[in-house]
């Protein structure tokens, strides 16, 4: 026999659903954030996936949204904005997304203790290219703080936990970063060095990963000066799928050379990483 909780939420309609989102995500915003488009826009954006991974799955018969009909639809429903006419709903959409690719990105590049390979993960849809583990910063939050978050949000691993960020701190305390900015969005990235390769991975959020997986850092494309396949790749048009791990793979070229360096006067890697 069915549970009435059940019945009731396979009897809710896109409309009772809208109501509850509304409510859910953004009637109780503080001002400061419904005065601002962007991070109302966020707000519509968290309301998509929850109605995607938690609300469909339970009801099918609703229909799909992507973030756009699903934002011009909230945006038509909720009595906050109600007042606008579509064409500001949709100036306030497209603002959103010209603002969404600019906002700073934060994560980690984990290697192993050699140094030889790195941990990449794939993005959820089809034709998603391999990256960092990676996402976008939030409002006044610390950029190494933001890049743990991350890594354990995609991969499951937590680098506090394991020991990693004290571990690699170098001479000045902080942990070694490298920076790229790619279409007006910057991006940094913290190297920790010392992840087992038995470390069992998985992602703590929905519908985000596809896949996670090590690869060796000489057989991606760009590392070296020269064509080939990248291990794994075959038949995948392997250079686009890497285009978000190349840029930074000429700097952590030259970090890992700078770290082999002291590991040959020291006889071997040991445990010192703050060198």
């Amino acid at each position: 026999m069915a549970d009435a909780a059940d019945l009731t939420i396979s009897q809710m309609t896109l409309v009772d659903w809208l109501d509850d989102l509304t409510v859910r995500f953004l009637l109780n915003l503080p001002p400061a954030e419904l005065s601002s488009v962007p991070r109302l826009c966020f707000q519509v954006e968290e309301a998509q996936w929850f109605y995607e991974d938690f609300i469909r799955p339970a009801n099918p018969t609703l229909p799909s949204l992507n973030l756009r009909q699903f934002c011009l639809t909230l945006f038509q429903h909720c009595p906050l904005l109600r007042n606008f006419n579509a064409a500001q709903h949709l100036a306030a959409y497209e603002e959103f997304l010209a603002y969404k690719v600019r906002v700073p990105v934060r994560g980690a590049i984990l290697m192993d203790d050699s140094m030889d390979k790195v941990l990449l993960v794939r993005g959820w849809k089809k034709g998603a290219s391999w990256s960092f583990p990676r996402g976008k910063i939030n409002k006044d939050e610390p950029d190494l703080d933001c890049a743990i978050r991350e890594v354990y949000e995609e991969t499951g691993f937590d680098l506090n936990a394991a020991g990693l960020v004290e571990r690699n701190k170098i001479g000045d305390g902080k942990v070694k970063a490298i920076d790229v900015t790619m279409r007006e969005q910057h991006m940094k990235l913290f190297v920790f060095r010392g992840v087992a390769l038995d470390t069992f991975f998985e992602p703590r959020t929905r519908k985000e990963i596809s896949k996670i997986q090590w690869y060796n850092v000489k057989d991606l494309p760009g590392f070296k000066k020269q064509k080939g396949v990248a291990a794994h790749g075959q038949g995948e048009g392997q250079s686009t799928k890497f285009y978000m791990v190349a840029p930074f793979l000429g700097h952590l070229k030259k970090w890992i050379a700078w770290k082999s360096h002291f590991f040959v006067q020291r006889g071997g890697p040991g445990d010192d990483y703050r060198r």
